[in-house]
């Protein structure tokens, strides 16, 4: 999000070729953290009154991504993400959902990645769901992390779309949280492909 002292900043352009050989793992910096919310454009709201965020990009039905809404927030060296899942078009009331703070009603969604979502909300609440780590070299670090024990969710590779190309692979944590893997050197875009630019909400 910032560059701080406890970032690395191990750009390396001369990366080993056996993963056995390397030192730490090239990292750069954070490229967002990712928030699961039960309601993304009411929080994208709250956030953008109360931090002074900008909505930068968005991808949800009218974007082509029928199971999520998904708003970009930035300020200069942050950017974060709430994704929240999009109500599948059923009759009849949802069932009331406990939070932490009070009881909700949760809508019913209609696809594998919504009811995902939706499921990680009922587990966990609002929360942290990706922590996104620029790297220059994504199926290096995706090696370098796997052979070492990270839990491989989704294998390097590219998405593209009108802006250029991105390289992504995503690994797993203990306690749910994940991290994708982004190179964004072959890219222009406001944020990955799918999303388009939003001038504020």
């Amino acid at each position: 999000m910032t560059d701080t002292a406890a970032e690395p900043a191990l750009f390396g352009a001369d990366l080993p070729a056996d993963p056995a050989e390397a030192g730490p793992l090239p990292m750069g910096r954070a490229d967002a953290v990712v928030f699961a919310v039960a309601d993304a454009e009411r929080a994208a709201r709250r956030y953008c009154a109360a931090l002074g965020l900008r909505c930068t990009a968005y991808a949800g039905p009218e974007t082509g991504e029928p199971e999520l809404l998904s708003y970009v927030l930035a300020a200069p060296g942050t950017r974060i993400v709430l994704t929240s899942p999009v109500p599948a078009a059923s009759p009849g009331p949802a069932a009331p959902v406990r939070t932490a703070s009070r009881t909700a009603s949760r809508v019913r969604t209609g696809g594998p990645r919504g009811r995902e979502l939706t499921a990680y909300l009922d587990r966990y609440g609002d929360g942290v769901l990706d922590l996104a780590v620029s790297v220059p070299d994504v199926y290096y670090a995706y090696d370098y992390a796997v052979d070492r024990g990270a839990l491989s969710l989704a294998e390097p590779y590219e998405a593209r779309d009108d802006y250029g190309a991105v390289v992504l692979a995503t690994i797993g944590v203990p306690g749910g949280t994940r991290h994708t893997l982004v190179d964004r050197a072959g890219y222009v875009g406001p944020y990955l492909p799918g999303y388009v630019p939003c001038d504020g909400l």
